[in-house]
C-alpha cells in the first residue's frame, strides 16, 4: 500500500467526527492522507463488518476531494475490486484513543448506501480513468466558451455604450 503524507483539508459537509466515546459536531480540520488510506469502510447501517479499505484519495483541479477508491475485499459479491465512492455518498468518523496523541487517531470511512448501491459504484480502473479525464476536461472547454462568449457579449455592451 503506498501512502504519502499529503495534507489534506475535507469539508464539515463530508465529515462525522467523533473522538473518544462524545459525538462533536466540529470537525477536526486538518486530516492527513497517511491516516485515511487504509481506513476501513463500512456501510452505514451495514453488518458493521468493513466491506474494504481506503486505497486512494481522488482529487479534482482545484485539489478539492471529489472521491475515494475503496479495495472492496470479496464482500457483498464485489469479488475484490477497487471501487469509486463518489463525496456525495462517504462521511468520516474520527476517533482519538488519547488526549492529544496523534499516533492514536483512527479514521472511519462510512458509506451512506445499500448493499445494492455499493455493488453499482463504479470500479476504478484505466476506462473509469479515461472517461473521468474526458469529463473534465469537456466541462473545462465547456466553461471556457461559456466565459469567452460571456466576455465578448460584455465587451460588445461596453462599445455600443460608448458609441452612442
Amino acid at each position: 500500500m503506498r501512502k504519502t503524507i499529503l495534507m489534506t483539508a475535507l469539508g464539515a459537509s463530508l465529515l462525522s467526527v467523533t473522538l473518544g466515546a462524545q459525538a462533536q459536531t466540529e470537525p477536526q480540520g486538518m486530516y492527513t492522507a497517511e491516516n485515511i488510506l487504509d481506513a476501513d469502510v463500512y456501510i452505514m447501517n451495514g453488518s458493521g463488518d468493513p466491506i474494504g479499505e481506503v486505497e486512494d484519495i481522488l482529487f479534482d483541479e482545484q485539489m478539492k476531494v471529489s472521491g475515494l477508491v475503496v479495495e472492496s475485499g470479496k464482500v457483498l459479491g464485489l469479488g475484490g475490486r477497487e471501487l469509486v465512492v463518489g463525496t456525495d455518498y462517504f462521511s468520516l468518523e474520527t476517533n482519538a484513543e488519547g488526549d492529544d496523541d496523534f499516533d492514536d487517531v483512527e479514521h472511519r470511512v462510512m458509506i451512506d448506501a445499500t448493499a445494492e448501491e455499493v455493488e453499482q459504484f463504479p470500479a476504478y480502473n484505466h476506462d473509469w480513468w479515461e472517461q473521468a479525464q474526458s469529463n473534465a476536461q469537456d466541462a473545462w472547454q465547456t466553461t471556457q466558451k461559456g466565459a469567452e462568449s460571456a466576455w465578448q457579449k460584455t465587451r460588445d455592451a461596453a462599445s455600443d455604450m460608448t458609441d452612442n
